[in-house]
């Protein structure tokens, strides 16, 4: 899975580990959960993190949802559930990795 390259041009808060903004391991960096939004550090700018394409997680049994002990965060429209360095998003009856 690639992730596209959607800087966030009027992004002017610099995220930290300290700045209140839940973090989001996602595989070899950090995301900011902000507003609906997933902001990941590029280049000296902030990206909005977007899978590019869809990727469904295969053999994925699990039922996300209130009180299945994974960390819920706002995606947009949707929720993620963050589950072993993935986040994961309902989708047509399955989960899609994002």
């Amino acid at each position: 899975m690639t992730t596209l390259h959607l800087e966030h041009a009027t992004h002017t808060h610099t995220h930290s580990p300290d700045c209140g903004h839940t973090q989001v391991p996602h595989g070899d960096h950090v995301d900011y959960a902000h507003d609906g939004h997933l902001h990941r550090e590029h280049g000296g700018h902030w990206d909005e993190c977007e899978p590019d394409g869809h990727t469904a997680h295969e053999g994925h049994d699990h039922q996300h949802g209130e009180g299945c002990g994974h960390r819920s965060v706002l995606h947009g429209d949707h929720v993620d559930y963050l589950h072993d360095g993935h986040r994961h998003a309902p989708h047509n009856g399955h989960w899609d990795d994002h």
